[in-house]
Formats: structure tokens, C-alpha cells, sequence
């Protein structure tokens, strides 16, 4: 008889995002007349940049000619146009990457959740808790051990390592997904040390790096020293260029990573992760490719900062409005989550409820996100600028 993978049945029996989907409808359907708006999950709103959907189409239309005809990518880690593309806007930041320690993804989503194939289940994992729940669930799929840092109101829910405790793969977000948190380079420096003292693998998603104003908050981790003989980096270009529904993203893994297998010999992340991708991934479309590509010319770039400046200032809103209701946040300057402590010492899931039923507004209950996440609840600027401020003068209006 065939066995199931039991450890699925230990995770939450619905993904987050899931049962926010379920509440809503429920309510729809009970209040037909009901005017909802939606500050949850994390998508775009804004058309993608004319220069990019330009490109996108004259890929296509090179699918419909002989000459110019793509099949199969040689290499299955993107084409080279892309790959030099993204190398040039790195060092447009000051961070040396080769094309060659590139490889194209369909966004950072599928890469951060498959990454764990090319290590082993014993493994020790680390992630700072609240957290995207792709990095936990992923890890519990396969039986791994999970620890946690605390990342809390006391911190500025930036979880620094503590070295009594050993991990084996450690996953950090900065800008943070969902507190909007960030880590200076200075507490980058110390995470990047632990990993080397430790012989760990750090996963470093920096999706929301195009976000980033400040100045001492790096937009790579291989702006910290060290960094190349520990981490990957996973980047995406859902949020920055719209692409949620074209998926494209890319994960950096350089020559200099390396870990000891159990017979002494040094082994290649980069040619494991590529070895298991040749096997289950077929790549990213020519078109969406020629697409991505245009995000990184210099008019793409222009175009989609136009973008992130939109909902830059829908995050200034949100926080203003907060800011008159005395409501402590996280987030915002950085990133386009705002993360607020729930009024009245409320929990989650209660907020969302009030929330819900009263100003007709949907947010992400901070409990979905792990146990240092209950009685804090996350907004996205990624709405249309006029709900954005309608939702918020209706939250004003209750009384807390």
C-alpha cells in the first residue's frame, strides 16, 4: 500500500493566505453590499512599465519566426542577456556577482522552498520567527528540525544569533516579509559570522531590496564581508516590477560556497542546486525572460521606480494615519509592509475580525506568520493609492 509523506500532516492543516481567502467570503457572501478593501496578501496592483511588456512582446513575436525560434535554453540557469543583466544591477549597488553564479528562476517563492532538496534532512534549520511560512513549511515537508530567533517588539524584530545555539541552514529577510524590518550591515556582519563559525548555509531572501531608502541597510548580502563563502541569495522581481503573474525571479550562489561531504571532498553548492534544477526545472520563457531583462535597462529601471515611489507613498499614509492613532508599527520606509501592534492588546485573528467587520478593510492576521507574531497584524502599500487612504480614514473612525 502506498505511504503518504507524514510530515505533511503536521503542518497547519490551511496555508495562511487560505484562510484570510475563506473569512472574506464568508462575509461577501453574508454582506452582498459590502465595500472591501483589500491590505492583505502582498500583490501588485500597478501595470508593468510599457518598456517591459514592449520587450515581452517582441519576444514573442520572435517565437513566431524560424530564425529566431527558442526552444529548450541551453544552460536551464537563463539566457546570457539576462543573467549579464542582472550581474550589471548589482554593481550599479556596489556588489560584485558574476553571470555565472546566477540562475534564472520563475520567482524567489519556488527557489526558496526547493532549495532543501540539495541538503540533508538532519539538518538544523534556523529562521527567525515572525517569517514568510514558505521557509518553515518547506522544512517541515521534509522533517527537519526547526529552531527558532525570537524577532519581537524588544529587538525591532530583527533577531540577532545566539552563539549557544548551532544551525545548519539559516534563513534571513531583509527587508523583512511580514514586519518590514531590516538589518543594518553592522548585525548583517554578525549574522554572516555565526554562519562560518557554525559551517552553515545561509538562505537570504532579498525580495524587497529595491525598497530600501536608508542609507548602512544593504541591498545584498554579499555587501557583507564574508558573505560569498556562506550564503545565497534569493531575489525576486514580483514586487519590484509587477511580476506576480509572469514569475521571474533569480537565487545567486557563489563559486567560493562550498561544503565538505562525508568523505572529506569539497563539494559545489552551485553544481548540486544546478544538477537538481537540470532534473526538475525547465527554466523560464523566452519571452518573460526578454522581459525581465528590460526591467534592468536603464529606461526599465526608470520606469519601474515609478512603481515603487506609488506605493513608497501609500506605505507614508498608512503609517501617518497610524502615527495620529498612537499605534505602535515596524516597516514602512523600507518596505512596503507595515506592521502594527494590535490596539487594545487584541489578538490577531480578533483584529482581523473587527477589522473586517467595521471598516470593511482585510489585513494578515501576524499570528500566521509564527508565535512572536500574535497581537501584531500586517499591511501592504501595494493597494491603489485612493483605497489606501480610504481604508485608512475608516480605521480611524473606530474606536480602540
Amino acid at each position: 500500500m502506498v505511504k503518504v509523506n507524514e510530515n505533511f500532516l503536521k503542518l497547519e492543516k490551511n496555508y495562511l493566505f487560505i484562510n484570510i481567502a475563506k473569512k472574506v467570503k464568508a462575509f461577501s457572501e453574508a454582506h452582498p453590499d459590502a465595500d472591501i478593501i483589500r491590505m492583505g496578501i502582498g500583490d501588485v496592483t500597478l501595470p508593468i512599465a510599457q518598456c517591459v511588456i514592449d520587450a515581452m512582446k517582441k519576444g514573442a513575436d520572435e517565437m513566431a519566426v524560424k530564425e529566431t525560434f527558442r526552444g529548450y535554453e541551453d544552460s536551464g540557469a537563463g539566457y546570457d542577456f539576462l543573467r549579464e543583466a542582472i550581474s550589471g544591477y548589482y554593481g550599479s549597488f556596489g556588489v560584485t556577482v558574476k553571470p555565472s553564479e546566477i540562475r534564472v528562476n520563475d520567482g524567489a517563492k519556488s527557489d526558496c522552498g526547493n532549495i532543501v532538496d540539495i541538503f540533508s534532512d538532519d539538518n538544523t534549520v534556523l529562521i527567525t520567527d515572525p517569517a514568510y511560512p514558505v521557509y518553515v513549511d518547506t522544512n517541515r515537508m521534509n522533517g527537519r528540525k526547526v529552531i527558532f530567533a525570537d524577532s519581537n517588539e524588544e529587538n525591532g524584530f530583527a533577531a540577532m544569533p545566539d552563539k549557544s545555539v548551532h544551525a545548519d541552514i539559516i534563513y534571513l529577510c531583509s527587508p523583512n516579509n511580514p514586519t518590514g524590518s531590516v538589518y543594518t550591515a553592522a548585525q548583517l556582519k554578525e549574522w554572516v559570522d555565526y554562519a562560518l563559525e557554525n559551517g552553515a548555509v545561509m538562505i537570504y531572501d532579498s525580495a524587497y531590496e529595491a525598497f530600501i531608502t536608508e542609507d548602512g541597510v544593504p541591498r545584498s548580502i554579499f555587501a557583507i564581508e564574508g558573505a560569498r563563502k556562506c550564503a545565497i541569495e534569493m531575489c525576486s522581481l514580483s514586487k519590484t516590477a509587477g511580476f506576480t503573474g509572469m514569475r521571474c525571479g533569480y537565487t545567486v550562489i557563489p563559486e567560493e560556497l562550498t561544503v565538505k561531504a562525508s568523505d572529506g571532498s569539497e563539494v559545489s553548492i552551485a553544481q548540486l542546486w544546478g544538477r537538481r534544477q537540470g532534473s526538475k526545472f525547465n527554466g523560464v520563457s523566452y519571452p518573460v525572460q526578454c522581459a525581465a531583462a528590460a526591467v534592468f535597462s536603464e529606461e526599465g529601471l526608470r520606469q519601474t521606480k515609478e512603481n515603487i515611489k506609488y506605493y513608497q507613498n501609500n506605505a507614508r499614509v498608512i503609517a501617518s494615519a497610524l502615527d495620529e492613532m498612537g499605534i505602535k508599527y515596524t516597516g514602512g520606509k523600507n518596505s512596503p509592509y507595515i506592521w502594527l501592534k494590535c490596539p487594545d492588546g487584541m489578538g490577531s485573528w480578533d483584529f482581523f475580525d473587527r477589522l473586517l467587520e467595521e471598516a470593511n478593510v482585510v489585513g494578515t492576521p501576524g499570528a500566521g506568520f509564527g508565535k512572536n507574531g500574535e497581537g501584531w497584524f500586517r499591511l501592504t502599500a501595494f493597494g491603489d493609492a485612493d483605497r489606501t487612504r480610504e481604508a485608512m480614514e475608516r480605521i480611524k473612525k473606530m474606536s480602540f
